[in-house]
């Protein structure tokens, strides 16, 4: 089609088709008292939470203190507020950090990926070989939810929390093509960083904030609560 002069070249299909669904569901975008309300409000909260309990100065000292099992607790009580998380997900990490060892291991593995030294490649991998190693009943650990949920809480201007078919159908009805693997790993934690980066670009005039948006946002397009 060729355009005239003057006229800005119309948005691929999957970006405007999606942005639409959201105005639909609200109309104030990010701004929207509904949109705080049902996806935004208790996610902000849980980060309010965990940088009273565990940012990085009251982790530090918690580790320090040598008390690793209070560190888990909190980690495990503020996530358990939120919905983001399967039940069997919920119970595997309980039971992971249930023991001494389980709790240090956790949080001693927690502090460096969201504090320590090291590239964020190097975090991330180190981070996803601990929880993979943490103990374990019958469910595994070493889900993509279970790694992505604490940065997404502890630090929403990172990190991006990976719920896998909601995000896949999202990024499908977007247009990205996103290279998702069942194992976590750090090429697809980049590949949805990118998908987040090309979210936070097209919606730059809506002012979203942080990952709680964006990641609302993807969540509006691919989750059955909002068809």
């Amino acid at each position: 089609m060729k355009l005239l002069p003057g006229f800005l070249k119309p948005s691929p299909p999957g970006p405007a088709r999606c942005r639409r669904k959201f105005l639909r569901y609200f109309r104030g975008g990010f701004q929207d008292e509904k949109y705080i309300a049902w996806e935004r409000g208790y996610k902000w909260s849980a980060y309010e939470q965990w940088e009273e309990s565990l940012g990085r100065e009251p982790m530090t000292a918690l580790l320090r203190q040598e008390r690793f099992a209070e560190v888990a607790a909190h980690a495990v009580r503020i996530e358990s507020r939120t919905n983001l998380l399967f039940s069997f997900e919920k119970m595997a990490l309980r039971d992971a950090v249930k023991s001494p060892a389980g709790a240090r291991q956790f949080a001693t593995g927690l502090h460096a990926y969201l504090h320590g030294p090291g590239s964020d490649r190097e975090r991330f991998e180190a981070w996803c070989a601990m929880i993979g190693s943490l103990p374990r009943r019958q469910t595994r650990v070493l889900t993509w939810p279970l790694v992505t949920i604490f940065g997404f809480l502890a630090q929403p201007k990172k990190h991006f929390f990976l719920k896998p078919n909601v995000t896949r159908r999202a990024a499908e009805k977007y247009g990205f093509t996103f290279a998702y693997e069942s194992k976590p790993s750090w090429p697809v934690y980049t590949n949805l960083l990118d998908f987040a980066g090309t979210l936070r670009r097209d919606l730059a005039d809506l002012k979203p904030r942080d990952m709680i948006d964006l990641q609302s946002f993807a969540w509006v397009q691919g989750s059955d609560e909002y068809p």
